[in-house]
């Protein structure tokens, strides 16, 4: 078993070591410019220059982040329980959650921002908007997806409806309330940094979306690659987080 854990934690790190040599020697090799390409040092110069800022704005983008999520979470547990309680209910709302997943959020940026203006709130809105639909989806579908055994045998023993619901389809939706948790934990980052390109905050008090526009905007490339590292770093993060409360709930729901 300590074999196996030593070998998924030395593949990861043995791959990114060969990534980054590959990178070095190519920006070396092939002498290209720092403003195309810039190798890793240069990025690590980038990152130690602007550390206060990169941990400033990282912070921010976390909050908006988990700020987004934590709201898509209970909004979407909520419909998904009404989706399961009534089909007409579903089938009339259905079709409008599927409309937040597919219409691009630069088309309802604006009006966010007439209807709520710029800075923090903004920036949380577009992270649950973005981070809504799985959570609805894994919902609904662990509410309703009981068995029919289960069905008959709550029946059988004349339970209310209310006794369904909490003693069966809320118990049998855990599994998939955690998987959907675990794909919008991700979104809600994603959500978070186009919220910032659009809605953003000022150039005082900023996260990681402004400082990739700004970055790109001015050429700033090894900085522009140190913040996309801090991105990715920050969302690998909230998901292993969310990863591990999940993992937590269902070894507690499978007991």
């Amino acid at each position: 078993m300590k074999d196996v854990r030593l070998i998924a934690l030395l593949a990861p790190v043995t791959l990114l070591g060969v990534v980054i040599l590959i990178w070095h020697l190519v920006t070396v090799v092939f002498s290209i410019q720092p403003f195309l390409l810039p190798g890793p040092s240069a990025v690590s110069s980038a990152a130690r220059n602007h550390s206060d800022e990169l941990l400033r704005a990282t912070l921010i983008t976390a909050a908006g982040a988990l700020g987004g999520f934590a709201i898509s979470f209970l909004l979407g547990s909520v419909i998904a329980f009404l989706f399961s309680q009534s089909r007409i209910i579903q089938y009339s709302f259905y079709p409008y959650a599927i409309f937040l997943q597919t219409v691009p959020i630069v088309a309802i940026a604006p009006l966010i921002v007439i209807w709520c203006g710029t800075g923090f709130q903004s920036v949380v809105i577009v992270a649950m908007i973005i981070s809504l639909f799985p959570i609805i989806t894994n919902g609904t579908a662990g509410l309703t997806s009981i068995s029919q055994q289960q069905a008959d045998l709550f029946s059988l023993y004349n339970a209310s409806r209310w006794q369904v619901l909490w003693k069966l389809r809320l118990p049998n939706s855990v599994p998939n309330l955690v998987t959907g948790a675990k794909i919008s934990s991700g979104l809600s980052v994603i959500g978070a940094i186009i919220g910032e390109f659009f809605v953003g905050y000022s150039t005082k008090n900023f996260g990681l979306g402004y400082l990739i526009l700004m970055t790109s905007g001015q050429l700033k490339t090894p900085y522009l690659f140190a913040t996309i590292i801090c991105s990715t770093l920050l969302g690998v993060a909230i998901f292993l987080l969310i990863n591990l409360m999940g993992d937590l709930i269902l070894k507690r729901w499978q007991e």
